[in-house]
């Protein structure tokens, strides 16, 4: 497939048009940002690593019967996905107290809530994603109630899903961020990505941070980080085939 315009160009990947209308090609970048893309850098094999992560998780959730926009990875850094109208939202799920949700409620990093923690942002940098109701999303225009049943369903659904997958490799899934959006068919699929950048992945045993919070707090070995969660979904999903 012919790889055409360039449609998106974000923090951490880019989404280029090709010659289906139906299909679209995502490059994984290696660029990292923090807060709101005021610290920059970049990690070496980071836009790999992400894409093969997302390769490994969009297809253990289409065999759990989750929709999402993955086709294919074409290579390591490029991955074909559905076209779609995306919904200008971000959810979060929370199953560990941890980040800004530790710090705005004064709670200890690590906390079990008594249930898994559902947010709602505006997916904007500029307005630095505030978080919102479904109140706000069904006035503004941003989703139907419909649409917001369908969501938490899946998010629920994909909540499942990736710890019984990640338990199978001792990590614990603190928490994920999700998108979806539309397809051609009008069908609600999760697109993006969930990879080390977009959730929060801890080590089981001892607790070591495996994502992008090393390199928000200056912890060191990022791409170490990145490179276990991949090696450890790569020998599980090669043990199963």
């Amino acid at each position: 497939m012919e790889k055409r315009e360039l449609l998106y160009d974000g923090k951490a990947k880019q989404i280029f048009a090709t010659d289906d209308p139906k299909y679209v090609i995502m490059n994984y970048k290696d660029d990292a940002s923090a807060y709101y893309g005021v610290k920059k850098s970049s990690i070496k094999d980071k836009g790999m690593m992400n894409c093969h992560i997302s390769e490994i998780i969009f297809n253990y959730l289409q065999k759990c019967g989750i929709k999402t926009h993955l086709v294919k990875c074409i290579d390591d850094n490029n991955m074909l996905c559905r076209r779609v109208k995306a919904i200008p939202l971000e959810f979060i799920v929370r199953n560990l107290i941890a980040g800004s949700l530790a710090r705005r409620l004064d709670i200890q990093e690590g906390t079990m809530p008594q249930s898994p923690i559902y947010e709602i942002c505006l997916k904007s940098d500029l307005l630095r994603d505030p978080m919102i109701n479904r109140f706000h999303v069904k006035a503004l225009g941003y989703a139907t109630d419909e649409t917001l049943d369908a969501i938490l369903k899946m998010l629920k659904q994909v909540n499942e899903a990736l710890q019984k997958l990640f338990r199978q490799v001792d990590i614990d899934v603190v928490d994920f961020k999700l998108e979806f959006g539309f397809d051609n068919d009008g069908e609600l699929i999760l697109i993006d990505e969930i990879s080390p950048d977009t959730a929060r992945f801890w080590d089981s045993n001892s607790k070591e941070i495996l994502d992008s919070d090393r390199f928000r707090r200056d912890l060191g070995q990022v791409e170490e980080a990145y490179h276990e969660v991949l090696d450890r979904l790569q020998k599980l999903t090669s043990n199963l085939d």
